[in-house]
């Protein structure tokens, strides 16, 4: 049965991009049988056509895919139009998740997966993109964190660093505005898993740990710290040297 949080009057569409036929369909089975829409592509060039005409709520992506790779597909896909991206890698190599969440997916399995933990981390996406909504509307008269040299501003779901935009997934961006927000305090892994991911235990922790490794390749290693087997806390740049002095390390909030 569906959780509540996931309803909607019109059922959910998942695009699945598979090249494996037997696998393919097998994903699309169990997603028809959580009472949702599954459409299928087996190359990357097609997913990105079909995502432009069907508009789903949800892609599930393969990594290696005919035509363009899964990499460059998500690119695209979420270039036109931001949509929640699940990837699927037949490796576990730790540098082909962190590719695939630079390139704007929001969370990764890796082959062979069970059909529940499928279904559970497709839940948790729709969840976040249901809660979307009223984070904004509660993010409106929240300020600015400005740390000098690093900007984030929740308003606009905008980070900047030293003076240029950085591109950032809405779940990287929302990992590291929860860190943000209490400079220096340690998040254990599953309190983030919680905050961010809305999972309730603590089978997602690695990832967490790919999630902020992309974070560290876009805003510098330093910006985020590992407390180690405990979890993850976010330290402020430092500040220019002429002003070392005066600065102490926590955001000045801005209109």
């Amino acid at each position: 049965m569906l959780n509540s949080s996931t309803r909607r009057n019109a059922p959910r569409t998942i695009l699945v991009v598979e090249d494996e036929p037997d696998l393919a369909t097998a994903i699309a089975q169990r997603i028809s049988a959580q009472g949702w829409n599954a459409r299928v592509a087996s190359d990357g060039a097609s997913a990105v056509r079909a995502a432009s005409q069907l508009k789903p709520d949800l892609v599930i992506m393969d990594i290696m895919l005919p035509v363009m790779d899964g990499i460059e597909a998500t690119k695209r896909i979420v270039a036109e139009r931001p949509v929640p991206v699940l990837m699927l890698t037949a490796r576990d190599a730790e540098s082909d998740k962190v590719m695939g969440l630079g390139a704007g997916a929001d969370d990764y399995m890796t082959k062979p997966f069970s059909p529940r933990e499928l279904i559970a981390r497709c839940e948790a996406l729709f969840r976040r993109v249901d809660r979307a909504a009223s984070i904004v509307k509660n993010m409106e008269n929240e300020k600015v964190l400005d740390f000098g040299s690093l900007v984030i501003d929740p308003r606009q779901r905008i980070v900047t660093l030293n003076g240029s935009e950085v591109h950032l997934t809405p779940t990287e961006f929302d990992l590291l505005a929860t860190l943000a927000r209490r400079p220096r305090s340690v998040f254990k892994r599953e309190k983030l898993l919680e905050e961010v991911w809305d999972w309730p235990d603590a089978s997602g922790t690695r990832t967490v740990d790919s999630h902020v490794k992309a974070l560290r390749h876009k805003l510098g290693a330093s910006t985020i710290r590992t407390a180690h087997g405990v979890g993850y806390a976010f330290e402020p740049p430092e500040p220019p040297a002429a002003d070392a002095t005066s600065g102490t390390g926590t955001p000045m909030a801005t209109k």
